[in-house]
């Protein structure tokens, strides 16, 4: 079995029920721990809708959190649903913003690791780290059936 997550008529990602099942209990912990709606659609009839405005607002808002993320184990831990939902998001044409706006203040960090370790994107890192995601990004929407 499988499931379909579309953006009207168009199939962005039609994954096995599992890895579905996986992906939408990940979406509930990500909304409740950004504070802001997914815009994944409830799955009926094994189909969800996507909303292409607040899917959007949802990827940048967790790309962000997850470049302010310093902690190894929470970076680790999400890392796999960031490149799953970013690669529906470009799917679905979305303008992902894979570099910082600016540099975050060190008031501002959040999940900080002590001791900060090379895998923070910090000062000229960050470019790089961008391009390495979104490298990730791209290699995983390749495996993503559609």
């Amino acid at each position: 079995m499988s499931q379909y997550y579309d953006m009207g008529d168009e199939t962005l990602w039609n994954p096995s029920t599992g890895a579905s099942r996986l992906f939408l209990r990940q979406v509930a912990v990500f909304e409740e721990e950004l504070s802001l709606p997914s815009g994944i659609g409830p799955m009926e009839a094994d189909e969800c809708q996507i909303d292409p405005a607040v899917l959007g607002v949802f990827a940048n808002a967790l790309l962000a959190r997850h470049r302010q993320t310093h902690h190894a184990v929470v970076r680790a831990l999400s890392e796999g649903f960031v490149l799953t939902l970013l690669a529906l998001a470009e799917r679905a044409d979305i303008e992902v913003h894979w570099e910082s706006p600016r540099p975050t203040p060190a008031a501002e960090l959040r999940d900080t690791q002590i001791p900060v370790t090379a895998c923070s994107p910090v000062g000229e890192k960050q470019g790089a780290w961008g391009v390495e995601l979104h490298r990730k990004v791209q290699e995983l929407d390749r495996s993503m059936a559609r």
